[in-house]
């Protein structure tokens, strides 16, 4: 359920801290721009996403507690967690305005680094969790896969705009949608354990684990 909860959370501050700056747009302006140094939205923002990390780790801890034999969904787990853990500490970048007057710093570009980072733990836990998982949902994966490179390369075709202060036209909207597919396979993955007839919830003094044949 915290993988289903910690999706909906996220879509919902996409939706709502933007309201807060009449500056910022959902399709011409990127995610990391409401956390951005000296934007309006940096505090908002903080507060408003600091229950995701949590919600997601819990979620890595559930898989974890399910995993049983099924080796694939243990590196899931422990991926989420991995991921999570990273995510504590997000090195900021700053407005448009100040790094189109050169004014960018080490944090402008680590922020680059983690974001690079993230992919990759994003398409590792979706590597991980479809092969965990049966034939269905790794078709399904794969779709996803490519969508979210797909819109990834949308994203980084207009990202030099950024810095040179410059308009980018749907830049939002393609990120907003790649996250939005990593969003919606974690809930898709959430409810598949969910619905899982090898799933038995544990209880005060015992676990009925996944079986194997959740790898078939």
């Amino acid at each position: 359920m915290c993988g289903i909860l910690s999706s909906v959370w996220y879509l919902v501050i996409n939706i709502f801290v933007p309201q807060a700056s009449p500056d910022h747009s959902l399709l011409n302006h990127t995610v990391s721009e409401l956390s951005a140094i000296d934007a309006p939205t940096r505090r908002l923002w903080l507060v408003a996403v600091a229950p995701y990390t949590p919600l997601f780790a819990l979620f890595g801890w559930g898989v974890l507690r399910v995993a049983g034999p099924n080796r694939a969904l243990r590196i899931t787990g422990w991926v989420i967690l991995v991921y999570c853990v990273f995510e504590l500490y997000w090195p900021p970048m700053h407005t448009r305005e100040v790094l189109a007057a050169g004014g960018g710093t080490l944090t402008d570009a680590l922020h680059l680094v983690w974001a690079g980072v993230s992919v990759l733990l994003f398409f590792s836990i979706m590597t991980a969790g479809a092969i965990g998982l049966g034939r269905g949902f790794r078709v399904f994966s794969a779709v996803a896969a490519v969508l979210m490179l797909a819109f990834g390369l949308l994203t980084g075709s207009q990202a030099d705009g950024i810095s040179h202060n410059l308009p980018t036209p749907n830049i939002g909207l393609w990120e907003r949608i790649n996250i939005g597919v990593f969003l919606a396979w974690v809930v898709v993955f959430s409810v598949t354990l969910l619905r899982s007839q090898q799933l038995r919830l544990p209880t005060a003094h015992s676990t009925s684990p996944l079986k194997p044949a959740m790898m078939a």
